[in-house]
């Protein structure tokens, strides 16, 4: 689970700009939202017979080994393919990706259930939710549940143990954009396999 607190105000500060969330502050937040209609509370496994491919656009950060929670460590809250985050962005080994949630009465609910799959055009990868973004006893009231003008807020885990953390902060700044996304996708896309720091930032 990310680290949010000072990182999450820096956030709003960075939102503007085409490096939103991140900057000086190295800020990652974990995100997702109820705002877009997307939001599923069913504890139900995600990727049921009666779950169809849903095209949606979402606001997608990155975060990394590196600024993960606790740092230097690929620890994940909601553990569905991998015990760790990773992933190679196939069907069968998705990326790890967080979502928000909101804790009520003591209980945790995620905006997407474990184990709901997405597959992100740009990137040519599948994603999972095995991880939750927004710590404290009101992670509903950050930007990890309340999303980006309007839309879902997404969190890709992009690796980066074998790498720098000035080389993983370039490259969640690279993804950190509006994209189109697939929820509940089918399992023939094009893929380009690899954690994201190797594959897409340095592809090419």
């Amino acid at each position: 689970m990310a680290r949010t607190g000072r990182r999450l105000i820096a956030a709003f500060t960075a939102i503007t700009s085409l490096s939103a969330c991140l900057g000086e502050t190295d800020m990652v937040s974990r995100a997702d939202t109820a705002i877009s209609g997307a939001l599923s509370t069913s504890s139900a496994p995600a990727d049921a017979g009666a779950d169809r491919e849903r095209r949606m656009n979402v606001y997608l950060t990155g975060y990394s080994y590196w600024d993960n929670t606790p740092p230097g460590s690929a620890a994940i809250s909601k553990p569905v393919v991998h015990r760790k985050a990773g992933g190679k962005g196939t069907y069968d080994d998705p990326v790890t990706i967080a979502v928000g949630h909101v804790i009520e009465g003591g209980r945790q609910t995620l905006d997407y259930p474990p184990g709901t799959r997405f597959y992100i055009e740009k990137l040519k990868k599948y994603a999972i939710v095995e991880d939750v973004c927004g710590d404290g006893n009101n992670p509903q009231d950050g930007p990890c549940h309340t999303g980006y003008n309007g839309l879902p807020w997404l969190d890709l885990y992009i690796g980066g143990s074998k790498a720098n953390s000035r080389i993983t902060t370039s490259c969640a700044r690279q993804i950190t954009a509006v994209q189109p996304i697939i929820m509940h996708p089918e399992d023939d896309y094009p893929v380009l396999a690899g954690d994201v720091v190797e594959s897409h930032c340095n592809a090419g």
